[in-house]
C-alpha cells in the first residue's frame, strides 16, 4: 500500500510591520568604525608610494666628492657667451685707457679645450688664441652659432629625404631638379613596382616576365614573341627563362627611372649654366652705364640690373619673375594699359623700326618748332619795315602874363 502524504496548507495573513522597529537599532554610516591612517593596511587597490628622495641627493664620485652635473654643448656655449658679453659690457663702461683686467689665460684655456673637443670650430686665420681680444671671442661664438644653424637647416631636409620610401625619394629628387612630368615619373615607378612584384614560380607571371623582357630587348614583333613563349612552354622551360629574365627586367625598369632622373639633372645643369650666362650678359650690357647712347646714373643702372636678374615678384604662373615680367603682367591684367604694352611689344619686336619712328617724330617736332620760330621772326621783321604814322609833336607855348596896368 502506498502511504498518503499529508496535505500542507498555507495561510496568508496581512500584518503591519514598522520598519523603524526592525532597523531602528542598526548602525548608520556615521557609526561605522574606520581605521586611522596608521592602522590602514595596504590592499591590492591601494597605490604604493614611490620614494623619490634619491632625486634630491647629489651624485658622488669614488672619493666621495660631489660630481657636477653634465652640461650639454649648447649650455656650455650659452654660459660662455654670457661671460663674454659681461666682459664686453665691462670694457665698454670702463673709462678710456682703463680697460678691466681679464684673466685671458682662463679664457684661452677654455676656448682651446672646446675647439680641441670639437664643441667649437676655430677660424681659418690661424691666429694664436692668446692674441684674441674679447671681441674676437664674441665673433667666434657668433660664427659657431650661425654655423650650427646652417648645419641644422641642411641636415633636416636630408634626414627627411632619407626617411621617405624609395619611390618618393625618386620623386623628391626629380622635383628638386626642376622636373614637372610627375605623371610620367609615377607611371614609370608604378611599372617598376609591378615588375618587381612578379613571381617567376607563378605560371601567369612567368609569361608576363618573359614577354616584357623580350619586348624590352627588341626580340621581335608580338607574333614572334608568342611563338617563342609557346616553344618554351612545350619544352617546359618557361619557368627557367622567367627566373633568368626577372633580375634583368628589374634592372631595366629601374634604369628607366634613373634615366628620367639623370635627364632632369642634366637639364637642371643646363638651366643653371644658362642663368649664369644670362646674368653675365646683363652685367656686361649695363657695365658701360649707357644704353642706346643715353647715359645711365648709378641708381638707374642698379635698378635695371636687379629688375632683369632677380626674381623677386610673384607671377600668375605660380613661380616668381623679375621686374620686367612683373610689369608686363601688371599692365596686362592688374592695371591694364594696353597702349603701353603694345608700345613695349613694338620696341621688343622691331627695336630699329620703333626707334626710327621715335626719331622721325622728334625731327618733325623740331621742324615744326623751327617753322614756328621762323614765322614769328618774319612777322616781326615785316612789322619793323612799315613806317609808323607819327603825330606831329605840339609846340610848347608859355602863356604871357597879363599887364594889369595896360589900358584898353
Amino acid at each position: 500500500m502506498s502511504e498518503t502524504k499529508p496535505t500542507e496548507q498555507t495561510t496568508v495573513q496581512q500584518v503591519d510591520i514598522n520598519i523603524d522597529d526592525i532597523f531602528g537599532g542598526a548602525p548608520g554610516a556615521d557609526s561605522i568604525m574606520l581605521p586611522t591612517e596608521e592602522e590602514k593596511k595596504p590592499s591590492i587597490f591601494s597605490s604604493p608610494k614611490t620614494d623619490l628622495t634619491f632625486l634630491d641627493k647629489e651624485e658622488e664620485d669614488e672619493d666621495g666628492n660631489i660630481k657636477k652635473p653634465t652640461q650639454s654643448a649648447e649650455q656650455v656655449l650659452k654660459e660662455l657667451t654670457n661671460e663674454v658679453d659681461d666682459l664686453l659690457e665691462q670694457e665698454e663702461e670702463s673709462p678710456r685707457g682703463g680697460r678691466p683686467k681679464v684673466d685671458k689665460s682662463g679664457m684661452v684655456e677654455t676656448f682651446s679645450k672646446l675647439i680641441e673637443e670639437g664643441v667649437l670650430i676655430g677660424f681659418e686665420d690661424d691666429k694664436p688664441m692668446d692674441e684674441y681680444s674679447i671681441k674676437d671671442w664674441k665673433e667666434l661664438l657668433q660664427a659657431n652659432f650661425e654655423e650650427k644653424e646652417r648645419a641644422i637647416k641642411e641636415q633636416t631636409p636630408k634626414e627627411f629625404f632619407e626617411a621617405l620610401p624609395e619611390e618618393l625619394q625618386y620623386a623628391a629628387q626629380y622635383v628638386a631638379n626642376g622636373g614637372t612630368d610627375l605623371k610620367g615619373l609615377f607611371s614609370a615607378l608604378a611599372q617598376v613596382e609591378e615588375v618587381r612584384g612578379l613571381d617567376p614560380t607563378d605560371e601567369m607571371d612567368q609569361e608576363q616576365i618573359v614577354r616584357s623582357y623580350l619586348r624590352a630587348t627588341g626580340f621581335g614583333n608580338d607574333e614572334d614573341i608568342d611563338e617563342e613563349i609557346t616553344t618554351w612552354k612545350d619544352l617546359g622551360k618557361l619557368e627557367q627563362q622567367a627566373n633568368k629574365f626577372k633580375p634583368k627586367l628589374d634592372k631595366m625598369q629601374e634604369s628607366i627611372v634613373a634615366q628620367k632622373i639623370a635627364e632632369q639633372e642634366h637639364m637642371k645643369a643646363q638651366q643653371e649654366q644658362a642663368a649664369a650666362a644670362y646674368m653675365d650678359n646683363v652685367y656686361e650690357a649695363l657695365k658701360p652705364a649707357e644704353l642706346a647712347g643715353v647715359k645711365l646714373d648709378k641708381k638707374t643702372q642698379s635698378m635695371l640690373y636687379a629688375g632683369l636678374v632677380q626674381p623677386n615678384y610673384p607671377s600668375i604662373s605660380g613661380r616668381n619673375t623679375n621686374l620686367l615680367g612683373h610689369l608686363l603682367e601688371k599692365h596686362q591684367f592688374v592695371e591694364p594699359n594696353y597702349p603701353l604694352v603694345a608700345e613695349a611689344l613694338w620696341l621688343l619686336a622691331d627695336p630699329d623700326g620703333y626707334k626710327s619712328k621715335i626719331m622721325e617724330q622728334g625731327k618733325n617736332k623740331v621742324v615744326e618748332n623751327t617753322v614756328r620760330q621762323l614765322k614769328t621772326e618774319q612777322s616781326r621783321k615785316v612789322s619793323s619795315t612799315v613806317p609808323e604814322e607819327r603825330e606831329e609833336p605840339k609846340q610848347r607855348k608859355i602863356p604871357r602874363q597879363a599887364n594889369i596896368f595896360k589900358r584898353f
